[in-house]
């Protein structure tokens, strides 16, 4: 089926999506539309770019529109969303996708004043798309009921997991009725993941567009081995390159998108930054300026970014190598969409060589390395190939001998058995650390006075450390 005449969708829906440009299903569509529109149970691991929120929104106003409309009006639809931002771009899906229906839905997030969501659920709402928090507050107030819902969509829910979302998800499900279709949505599928998809679905249909945490084929990826400090001054040499048009950069932590968002804007390229820290107004207002090409760049960090979906993303660019690697894959699934081409450049630093490495076990594909630009600033090395055998674990301090070192001719004496602390440095033997086998002495054998180990337990050791740090200050 390569179009969307084909898959069953009615006349207003089919106009909808035609106005949208839409001209063929993506894989995801192709194969969820007519499961969902004839209401089994779907588990769908897709990453992110695949079109998964039509493949959904589109089936779900079909079955609305199949049954009349209730007096009063309530909720029967619900979407939960780990990110603001990702819940308004559901809700501006089904808004788009229903301009020729005559269905309200509602936005629920925090973070804003809750007035106008509830305005909306008192009047009467068809479609609800939530983020977790704020709807089990509206819950415990009384205002927002979901006795009735007759559709539960949990999407991201493997992002739901990782921002600590998932036991207020099982709250939220234990207010709805039993008797419902259950859509559950992940990019990937961990073990806690799957105990929820077994919980709360029944006889699902599995979808599998791709394997999870695999990168888009269409997706040019590049790396730079650069020290940490040179990385600023590498962006801003590409950022040169009037290709880089929109361009997302994705830090490791609020303050350092902060950080290089001013920094660009000082070298006099439009840059917002997007993150939890950040009010709703300023991160809807960052959003729309790098959608309307207002901002030439948008640093994000990983949880924001869940919520970005930007049409004519040229660039990814990965200004810090991410903790976890499937967030390499969702990071540059932000170019690349809708069947586009895209480029991803990462930044790797020396100490961040560990984060690559599992980057490219998960995608298995050792991303092509190109050369520093000249003049950039501490430009690392790339790691060279190990040479020789590897030294065994424990060698040099974990238990192995050192090799001999030749003796100093005029070894310095130990300090004195009198009991005055030793002022001078210690200088530790060749054997250090390896105790020294002693015979035993018997009670008629004095002991001969000897210069104890440096190493060696001792009344002089606490002056000794004592005498270590005045050297060194």
């Amino acid at each position: 089926m390569s179009r969307f005449e084909d898959l069953g969708l009615i006349e207003p829906l089919l106009r909808a999506v035609k106005e949208e440009g839409y001209d063929t299903p993506t894989p995801i569509q192709q194969r969820t539309i007519k499961p969902v529109a004839e209401g089994k149970d779907l588990l769908g691991v897709a990453q992110t770019g695949t079109g998964k929120t039509a493949a959904f929104a589109l089936p779900i106003l079909q079955r609305l529109q199949s049954v009349p409309v209730p007096s009063p009006r309530h909720v029967r639809v619900l979407v939960l969303s780990p990110t603001r931002e990702l819940a308004s771009q559901i809700g501006e899906s089904f808004a788009r996708y229903g301009r020729f229906l005559h269905f309200r839905h509602t936005v629920i997030f925090g973070g804003v004043g809750q007035n106008p969501q509830t305005t909306a659920l008192r009047h009467g709402v068809d479609i609800v798309i939530a983020t977790p928090g704020r709807l089990l507050d509206l819950i415990e107030q009384g205002i927002a009921k979901l006795e009735k819902v007759g559709i539960f969509v949990l999407d991201e829910a493997d992002r739901m997991l990782d921002m600590g979302f998932i036991h207020d998800v099982r709250r939220v499900i234990g207010k709805l009725p039993k008797q419902r279709q259950t859509l559950f949505f992940s990019a990937t599928m961990p073990q806690e993941i799957q105990a929820l998809s077994r919980d709360i679905l029944s006889n699902p249909v599995r979808i599998e567009v791709t394997p999870p945490a695999t990168t888009v084929e269409k997706i040019t990826q590049s790396l730079f081995h650069v020290d940490r400090h040179g990385k600023f001054g590498l962006l801003r040499k590409l950022l040169q390159d009037p290709a880089l048009k929109r361009t997302l950069v994705f830090t490791r932590t609020k303050r350092g998108a902060n950080k290089l968002a001013e920094q660009l804007n000082a070298a006099f390229v439009k840059a917002d930054a997007i993150h939890g820290n950040k009010a709703q107004s300023a991160r809807e207002r960052a959003l729309e300026n790098f959608k309307r090409g207002l901002s030439r760049v948008l640093v994000a960090t990983d949880i924001a970014a869940r919520g970005i979906d930007v049409d004519g993303v040229t660039h990814v660019v990965n200004f810090d190598m991410p903790d976890v690697p499937e967030n390499y894959v969702h990071r540059i699934g932000r170019t690349a969409r809708a069947g586009a081409e895209g480029n991803a450049i990462a930044f790797c630093a020396p100490e961040e060589r560990d984060e690559l490495k599992a980057v490219e076990r998960l995608i298995r594909f050792r991303i092509p390395v190109k050369p520093v630009p000249a003049g950039i600033a501490h430009p690392a090395p790339e790691p060279a190939a190990p040479q020789g055998p590897r030294p065994v674990p424990g060698a040099h301090g974990h238990g192995a001998h050192r090799p001999a070192q030749p003796q100093h001719p005029h070894p310095r004496p130990g300090p004195a058995s009198h009991g005055h602390a030793d002022h001078r440095l210690p200088q530790p033997g060749p054997h250090a650390g390896v105790p020294r086998p002693q015979a035993p002495a018997t009670p008629s054998q004095a002991p001969a006075p000897q210069a104890p180990h440096p190493t060696a337990p001792a009344r002089h050791s606490v002056p000794r450390r004592i005498a270590w740090r005045k050297h060194r200050r």
